[in-house]
């Protein structure tokens, strides 16, 4: 049922991410816990399907299981998931690292191939994102290891460990909350993530 929708259940997600921790434990986990959780409460308050937000935030960074930290954790991603017949979170393995759409302002490194990194160019110049890919774009920049941090924060945490961060990236994860909270009719996207 859930190749065809695209996703796994909740259960079949949480499993999913277990396994992979085992294989590769770090703080990555529960940065995946925390931005699922924020997916959540966003899609929710915005009448997305709640559910599929939940999975997709959970499942976003998967491609950590295969010990590849930048760019190779989202080309094993998307293809680990594609495999599965998880299109819709393939993709947002695909999708969550560029709110921009181009892999030239890409903070980490290009740590696979040439011809792989030329893959994920073409595959991302492909798509049309949808509420979703930005949904999961916010939270990936809003969750923590440790809960909710700041988007500001977050971004200068980021920069601190990369020694970069695109002032367009920046920017687009601003216009991203914005988006949500005017989609979400709230004065701020942390009045629905407090109590996580």
């Amino acid at each position: 049922m859930g190749r065809k929708k695209g996703y796994p259940d909740r259960e079949t997600a949480k499993k999913l991410l277990d396994e992979a921790v085992e294989i590769n434990p770090g703080a990555w986990g529960k940065h995946s816990e925390y931005a699922a959780l924020c997916a959540e409460k966003i899609a929710g308050a915005c009448g997305l399907d709640f559910e599929k937000a939940y999975v997709l935030g959970l499942l976003h960074d998967i491609g950590r299981k295969f010990l590849v930290r930048d760019l190779g954790h989202i080309y094993y991603g998307y293809k680990y998931m594609l495999s599965l017949g998880y299109s819709d979170v393939a993709r947002v393995c695909l999708t969550h690292s560029f709110p921009n759409q181009s892999l030239d302002i890409y903070i980490g490194k290009i740590d696979i191939p040439e011809g792989e990194a030329d893959e994920v160019k073409s595959a991302l110049s492909t798509i049309v994102f949808d509420d979703y890919d930005r949904l999961i774009q916010l939270c990936d920049a809003l969750a923590g290891a440790e809960g909710v941090l700041d988007i500001e924060e977050r971004m200068a945490d980021v920069k601190r460990r990369y020694g970069n961060y695109p002032e367009a990236q920046r920017k687009q994860n601003l216009a991203l909350k914005a988006y949500f909270e005017r989609k979400a009719g709230v004065q701020s996207i942390y009045d629905l993530l407090k109590n996580l």
